[in-house]
């Protein structure tokens, strides 16, 4: 991926960062720390305020990661309603810890705030797409939709 030509191609964009920070990781899986340099370059910002961007929003990530991000909420509605033995079934299947990678890259286990779905607990997302009232025992049959 060519993230010099995305990222110039989004200069003169009003958000334009955002909108290159998208199509760069949609890309690359993340934002490596030179795609974040060249950002700041092209908007004409300090390095520290680019990754402060690429490091506020939970939908762009600064370290490589696995190809399909699978996220579970992690609010109080959600952990009320079993998310945690979800995190168990998710770890145990994939054989990693929230926050890791697997070894082949294809999948990455992440928390995330509250993704406006309550009216049914717990909620998990797998690269934006909501899997609503989940329980344990399908875990295995929503991971092979991605294998």
């Amino acid at each position: 991926m060519d993230y010099l030509k995305v990222i110039s191609d989004h200069a003169d964009v009003p958000g334009g960062i955002l909108q290159a920070f998208h199509a760069v990781q949609a890309g690359l899986g993340y934002l490596p720390k030179e795609v974040i340099a060249e950002a700041a370059r092209v908007f004409k910002i300090s390095t520290a305020d680019a990754h402060g961007v690429a490091s506020f929003y939970s939908m762009f990530s600064v370290n490589s990661r696995g190809k399909n991000v699978i996220r579970i909420c992690e609010s109080a509605p959600c952990h009320v309603a079993g998310a945690a033995e979800v995190v168990a079934a998710l770890e145990r299947e994939l054989g990693i810890k929230m926050g890791e990678s697997t070894a082949n890259g294809l999948f990455a286990l992440e928390f995330t705030e509250c993704v406006g779905q309550c009216q049914a607990t717990p909620v998990i997302t797998v690269n934006g797409k909501p899997y609503l009232d989940v329980k344990p025992a399908q875990i295995p049959s929503i991971i092979a939709e991605y294998s």
